[in-house]
């Protein structure tokens, strides 16, 4: 294997030193005073080369890495994965790397995982928090480095933070099942102390209050398998006939419904309705197609950038705080009635 060329190397080869070559990699020839003649010829012999500085190097002198760390719950989540991709493309129109891991929302992992990002000196991080990782979040702020939560936020610090307005988007969907003339609409969601999950299931309640309909809340461990969640919702339709509606709080959540309603031979939407928060490709090619509250991850992806590259790019600024919680869209498929 060829050897690879160092900068020392190229500083004994010119007989020159190491920080006139490290000067002139890193554009900071005029302000060094150092000549046009010289600066050419070091430029002319790292290209005969092909010389590339090495990424460690080059951070030492400028302080950068020019990469982010992205801390999601699940990168084979289709939410997560298409935010990251979407992210991905924006981050390197900027000139930035991602490295992105799951937590699979364990709250050690997670610690673990930003002591790992912090040895790497990424520039900055997005993360998706899961409870309990409050001091490492501040720590990090201490730091002077830049973070922003996604998704959902930690209500013990005031953060940064991107997401949608889970309560709004979950309020309108409810009201939209209740003037359809359903009266018994079960809401699914995960067994979570995530601020989504509450607002969702907040948003859910307030219109059910208002409406003097009664309640039916199925909380699914995260931890379950596709087969135990099917089994838990065939379960609960069993056991309460009476419900003529599901919401489901993931779009997840909702496949395993859709899986539990086929198996007891109910149809969509005539003896029970289906919303699910989070749209997914499918849902538009199943028969019949699944109303859904929708993301825009697009959107959403450009106010996390934009906030993250705020901060990194004036860092005598890294204190201001900026929330922006995103509207929801309620995309009405053949799996609700018409009101």
């Amino acid at each position: 294997m060829k050897k690879k060329l160092s900068i020392r190397d190229i500083a004994n080869h010119l007989n020159i030193s190491k920080t006139t070559v490290s000067f002139i990699l890193n554009g900071k020839a005029k302000e060094k005073r150092i000549s046009d003649v010289l600066t050419e010829k070091v430029l002319k012999y790292i290209e005969e080369k092909d010389f590339k500085p090495n990424q460690l190097a080059k951070s030492l002198s400028t302080g950068k890495t020019m990469i982010i760390g992205l801390m999601v719950e699940k990168i084979s989540d289709y939410f997560f994965a298409k935010v990251a991709y979407h992210l991905e493309e924006l981050a390197y129109q900027n000139g930035y790397k991602i490295i992105y891991c799951s937590t699979e929302n364990d709250t050690e992992k997670t610690k673990e995982l930003i002591k790992l990002f912090h040895d790497r000196q990424v520039d900055g991080y997005i993360i998706t928090p899961p409870v309990g990782i409050e001091d490492e979040i501040r720590e990090l702020i201490s730091e002077n480095l830049p973070v922003v939560l996604f998704d959902r936020y930690l209500p013990a610090l005031d953060t940064s933070y991107v997401g949608l307005d889970n309560f709004g988007g979950t309020y309108n969907a409810v009201k939209h099942l209740i003037k359809c003339n359903y009266k018994n609409i079960a809401f699914v969601e995960l067994e979570s102390d995530q601020t989504q999950m509450h607002d969702r299931q907040q948003g859910y309640l307030k219109a059910i209050e208002e409406n003097k309909l009664e309640p039916i809340i199925k909380k699914i461990s995260f931890q379950n398998t596709t087969a135990i969640t099917v089994d838990e919702l065939t379960g609960l339709l069993q056991k309460q006939p009476e419900i003529d509606a599901m919401f489901f709080a993931t779009n997840y959540l909702a496949m395993s419904g859709i899986k539990a309603i086929n198996q007891l031979n109910l149809k969509i939407p005539d003896n029970i309705a289906v919303i699910a928060f989070d749209d997914h490709d499918v849902f538009d090619i199943y028969n019949p197609s699944i109303t859904a509250v929708a993301q825009p991850i697009d959107e959403m992806a450009k106010e996390l950038i934009n906030i993250l590259l705020d901060k990194m790019e004036s860092r005598t600024e890294i204190a201001a705080v900026k929330k922006v919680e995103v509207p929801a869209r309620l995309i009405l498929r053949n799996s609700t009635r018409n009101s």
